[in-house]
Formats: structure tokens, C-alpha cells, sequence
């Protein structure tokens, strides 16, 4: 999606520091300023969140986190104040990002910048970085991709036209040569104490649905997504299934689409609705740690875009994909490309089932949900080893740290 920005030149007075000038990349020196616009949904600050707390968390970074929209990104931390222009949340000091000239009350270079998602930093702060004596390592963070292409451009210098400053791109990605994904140090202990407790599925449940977990007869399918013409299908072939499903639908843009089904004015947190087999519950919209929990205690989880995609596949669940449209459906040669990875070691009726499905649920073809309920048994043996696969590729967060502190050195 493209947006055009008014360049607001800021006042030439203002004093400019260098955050730090350390003698080598020692972690507890390094300071990172990373900037994030909010183009649509919660994508973008949803990995920037993660990304600026993993480095402050697990590396010792000294981060500032400049945000465009603090209403969106009070939506997954609500400890944040968007009324505050400056506030330190969880060791991460967040700025909001007035407009796109603004870089904060004091210009203040990292030693590691990172530009999100190609947002473009103010230009002042460019000049800036140019004229520091130790060069910053300036990152441009791109998308996800599973593309083969990716690889080759991963950590690619971009010289810049007229600065003596290279910008790299940092691909994320689901392949060896890749950027990888991001992964907290503690995931996998926290979905294995959730998968081993007995009371802290229940106690998740009572909080989430008000009720105990269902029996072992039911599928549980968390359905997180963007509006989709295909979600009524789907929902009438749950509903007519020999089999109970309950559906867990965290409360957002596919909200609407609920309320028409079971002919409810709305379908907010907290409502519940019964037709047939189908029993589907409405949550309130969580924080970002309140999200794995969902993706655990459910056997299939539909997710959306980039961040919850990349929790579907570290919750080691089955899933369906929901990537996000583009014009010209330039967003389908991504969706192939991931399937390939996923689909990979998958037995040819599976895999063929698990590509059509997933199509289907993107605007190509109608879900066939027996075909797929029943090869479920592969996907979720699938599930768990491509975890241990994509574990591999090393941590997003960790694999940006190394790079950068070879630059540094």
C-alpha cells in the first residue's frame, strides 16, 4: 500500500548527540532506534514490538521505539499512554512519531538504525547520521517472504545517493540464507507448561469463554482473519459437520461476518452462538502475550498477515493462512512460495488437500472443509517437525544482533 507523507523540516537549532561512541560492540553499549508507521491493521507494529523487546530483553540493547500511531499500538500493549509523547514501556522507550520530519526533541543517533518496513526516516536524521564519526548500521527491515529470491538479497548494501552511508536489507524469511523469524528464548518453555498443566488450559478457558475447555470430541479453530467472502461457507459446512467444532473468533474485522451468520446484531467479546454442530465463542481482542494462548489451546489455527502467522507456526498447530491482499494478486506467488516450505516432506494427497484449502480461503475456489478435516492427523505431525525446521534458520532478533555487531566492530 502506498502512502505519501508532508516532510516537515525540524527546527535547525536543536542539538544533536551521538547516543554512544563505544570502542567495540559490547551489548550493553549498543543503542538502536527503530522506527515504525502503521500503514493498516496491526502488522507493522506487531513485529516492531517484539523486535524492540527482544532486543532489549535478551541482548541488552538500549532501544527507542518511534511509532506514528500509539492508538494502534495501545491496542497490543495496553500499559502504553497514548497521550504521552515520550514514555519508557517494558525497558523500551517509546517516541511518537509526530510526522515523518520529526525525530524526537533531541537529535540523537543510534548506533544501530532500523527503518521498518521501508517508512523512510526523517531526513534530518539522515544528515545526522552522516555526519557521526563511527557510521551507524543503518537496517531498511523488509516483510516476510518465503520467496527463493529472498535469500539473495538478504543483507544486501543499498549505498546511499548521496551520504557516505549504506543501508542493508534485512530480510525475515523461512529459509536457510534468511533473516529467520522472531522467537522469544522462552516460547517453547511457555507453550510446553501450557501443553503439560491441566489447570492452566481450564483456567485459560474460564477467563477466555467463561466455561470449561470442550471434550476431546470437539475440533477447537481459533479464526483470526480479514473480512473473506469464504468465511460463510466455511462456517456452513462446520455447522452441518458430523463432528462438534468450536470456533474461537478473537473480536475484529471478521466480527461482522459472525453476527450474519447466527443473525445477532453483533458478535463482540463475550458472546456466544450456537447452530448445529458449530458452538463459537467471541474474545476480546488480546494483547500480543495473550495471542499464544489462543494458538495453544486450539487445534487449527486460522491466522492473518505476518505476526500471527509467524506464532501459528511456533505454536507447532495446524494453520491456514490468511496473507494480506494485494492489487493484482501479487500476494498469491508468496502464499505458493510458503506452502512450498510447509507442504514440503507432506504425502501427495495432504499436500494437494492443504493447497487448495489454502487458496480457497484466498479468493481461489470455496473451502472444502471435509477434504481437509481429514488429513488434519499429517498436519499436525507436520506442524511440530516444521517448528523444529524453522528453528534452524536461527531467531530474527538474534540473527539482526550478530549482524550488526560484526558491523560495529
Amino acid at each position: 500500500m502506498a502512502v505519501m507523507f508532508l516532510r516537515v523540516a525540524r527546527h535547525p537549532t536543536l542539538p544533536m548527540t551521538e547516543a554512544h561512541t563505544p570502542a567495540a560492540a559490547d551489548d550493553s553499549t549498543i543503542a538502536c532506534d527503530l522506527f515504525c508507521a502503521v500503514i493498516d491493521n496491526f502488522g507493522d507494529i506487531g513485529v516492531c514490538w517484539r523486535l524492540a523487546r527482544q532486543l532489549a530483553h535478551e541482548h541488552g540493547w538500549q532501544v527507542r521505539l518511534f511509532v506514528d500511531d500509539l492508538h494502534a499500538f495501545q491496542k497490543l500493549c495496553p500499559a502504553l499512554d497514548a497521550s504521552r509523547a515520550t514514555q519508557s514501556v517494558e525497558g523500551v522507550l517509546v517516541e511518537h512519531w509526530h510526522e515523518p520530519g520529526h525525530a524526537g526533541d533531541t537529535l540523537q543517533i543510534a548506533d544501530v538504525v532500523i527503518e521498518a518496513f521501508a517508512c523512510e526516516l526523517p531526513p534530518v536524521y539522515v544528515a545526522a547520521m552522516a555526519e557521526r564519526v563511527r557510521k551507524p548500521v543503518w537496517l531498511n527491515l523488509e516483510y516476510l517472504s518465503a520467496e527463493d529470491w529472498v535469500a539473495d538479497f538478504h543483507l544486501r548494501p543499498s549505498p546511499h545517493p548521496r551520504y557516505a552511508l549504506a543501508k542493508h536489507f534485512f530480510f525475515p524469511g523461512l529459509g536457510p540464507g534468511t533473516g529467520g523469524v522472531l522467537k522469544e528464548r522462552t516460547l517453547d518453555a511457555a507453550r510446553a507448561d501450557f501443553e503439560r498443566s491441566q489447570d492452566a488450559r481450564a483456567a485459560w478457558w474460564q477467563r477466555a469463554t467463561g466455561g470449561p475447555p470442550p471434550g476431546p470430541e470437539a475440533t477447537v479453530i481459533s479464526l483470526f482473519a480479514y473480512e473473506n467472502p469464504a468465511v460463510d461457507h466455511l462456517l456452513e459446512q462446520w455447522r452441518d459437520g458430523p463432528a462438534p467444532v468450536v470456533l474461537l473468533v478473537p473480536e475484529g474485522r471478521i466480527s461482522g461476518a459472525l453476527a450474519r451468520f447466527f443473525g445477532e446484531p453483533a458478535f463482540r467479546a463475550g458472546s456466544q452462538a450456537r447452530r448445529g454442530a458449530l458452538h463459537a465463542h467471541a474474545l476480546a481482542f488480546t494483547e500480543q502475550r495473550g495471542y499464544d494462548p489462543l494458538l495453544w489451546a486450539s487445534d487449527l489455527n486460522f491466522v492473518r498477515g505476518e505476526d500471527s502467522f509467524v506464532r501459528a507456526q511456533w505454536a507447532a498447530r495446524p494453520f491456514v493462512w490468511h496473507i494480506y491482499p494485494q492489487p493484482d494478486d501479487a500476494h498469491l506467488p508468496k502464499l505458493d512460495a510458503a506452502l512450498a516450505h510447509y507442504g514440503r516432506t507432506l504425502p501427495e494427497a495432504p499436500r494437494a488437500a492443504l493447497e487448495r484449502f489454502w487458496h480457497a480461503w484466498n479468493g481461489r475456489g470455496t473451502p472444502d472443509w471435509a477434504e481437509f478435516a481429514q488429513h488434519l492427523p499429517f498436519y499436525a505431525a507436520r506442524a511440530n517437525a516444521w517448528a523444529a525446521e524453522l528453528g534452524q534458520v536461527g531467531d530474527l532478533a538474534g540473527n539482526l544482533a550478530g549482524f550488526a555487531k560484526s558491523q560495529l566492530k
